[in-house]
């Protein structure tokens, strides 16, 4: 709850400037934020499970119910199957988050985006709110009763295109779609022209205005990115930047696995000493990780590096680690067994 809680908060600061940059609808912004925290669950889960792992085996071994485990004849190597049948709905679960509502949720998101950029200025635009056009190169400002209806009154514009700047005022306003493009029609109002490069300026009245607003109708689902494409849909279009994504999701369930067996190498601490030691190691830990297997997703997509053997270097390295450190542990030999001899033997001559 911690981990959703401080996600959510960093996630609605981002959605809301979006919102206020005129990228979102505000009125979605809680929608908007519940699918991205949706997507960000595969990492706060993984997250999750390790640190619940290393906590849980760390109290064991503060209680002395290890022990009680050793004692009973049965080695630290016996106590993967227990974890695995704690973790394996875990797993589960972090595989269908990353393989199917990770690309569901940014797909659902990008058609809210682009369902709010569709919609025409006058539309877009809230009720005494100054806000950019779609294409970025002009400010409305619309006193209107309702934001449903294609009209309003006082009118405001200004656009800059190139080196000359305009001001546009009128007292109604109304939307109207010809072919594919939209125009402003405007009545009883001025339009100030200023020329930059010279400095020239002009001053025109009119009773009745047009104003090309939106020429650009791209079609929803128009343009699809890695991130927003299913699996099955990676797997059939073999492409460097498809490969990377599927070689990020599959390691995401990869990554959870190699976790837990790391969480049993690494919760063994000594009762006199506290457990931060093991805390603050598994979050160092995870974030190397998780950073390693981006950086490797960049690789792969820039086609420095094979999907496959990214794979096997990563998560095969990681899993033969967590398998040696795991195998110390149950023989119970620690890094001072592993030293040479030497200075013992020098002292024992002394």
């Amino acid at each position: 709850m911690v981990l959703v809680t401080i996600v959510m908060t960093i996630i609605l600061i981002r959605t809301l400037g979006q919102a206020s940059r005129g990228s979102v609808n505000p009125s979605e912004v809680m929608l908007i934020m519940g699918l991205n925290v949706l997507g960000q669950m595969t990492t706060i889960i993984t997250l999750s499970l390790f640190i619940a792992c290393v906590a849980s085996l760390s109290r064991m071994y503060m209680d002395s119910e290890m022990v009680i485990w050793f004692s009973s004849g049965q080695g630290l190597v016996q106590f993967i199957q227990p974890m695995l049948r704690f973790a394996w709905p875990i797993l589960l679960v972090i595989a269908l988050l990353a393989l199917v509502i990770w690309p569901w949720s940014n797909q659902q998101i990008q058609d809210l985006r682009e369902r709010f950029e569709k919609r025409n200025d006058v539309e877009r635009i809230a009720p005494g709110q100054f806000q950019e056009s779609a294409g970025g190169n002009r400010v409305f400002f619309i006193d209107k009763d309702s934001p449903g209806e294609r009209s309003g009154n006082n009118v405001f514009v200004s656009s800059r295109e190139g080196s000359l700047e305009s001001v546009t005022t009128a007292s109604k306003g109304r939307v109207e779609l010809l072919g594919s493009d939209r125009f402003l029609f405007l009545e009883n109002g001025q339009q100030w022209l200023t020329d930059l490069s010279t400095g020239e300026t002009r001053l025109t009245q009119f009773a009745r205005y047009q104003l090309l607003i939106d020429t650009n109708q791209v079609p929803i689902n128009a343009t699809r990115n890695s991130r927003q494409s299913t699996t099955w849909q990676l797997i059939e279009q073999p492409t460097p930047v498809n490969k990377a994504e599927l070689t990020w999701r599959i390691g995401l369930v990869l990554t959870a696995f190699n976790l837990i067996l790391l969480a049993l190498a690494l919760s063994a601490v000594n009762p006199r000493v506290g457990r931060s030691y093991q805390l603050v190691l598994a979050l160092l830990m995870f974030v190397a990780y998780y950073n390693v297997l981006t950086v490797g997703q960049n690789w792969v997509g820039s086609g420095r590096m094979d999907a496959l053997a990214f794979t096997f270097a990563l998560h095969g390295g990681v899993l033969v680690l967590a398998l040696v450190w795991l195998s110390l542990r149950h023989l119970n030999w620690g890094w001072r067994q592993l030293l040479p001899s030497m200075p013992r033997a020098q002292e024992a001559t002394a």
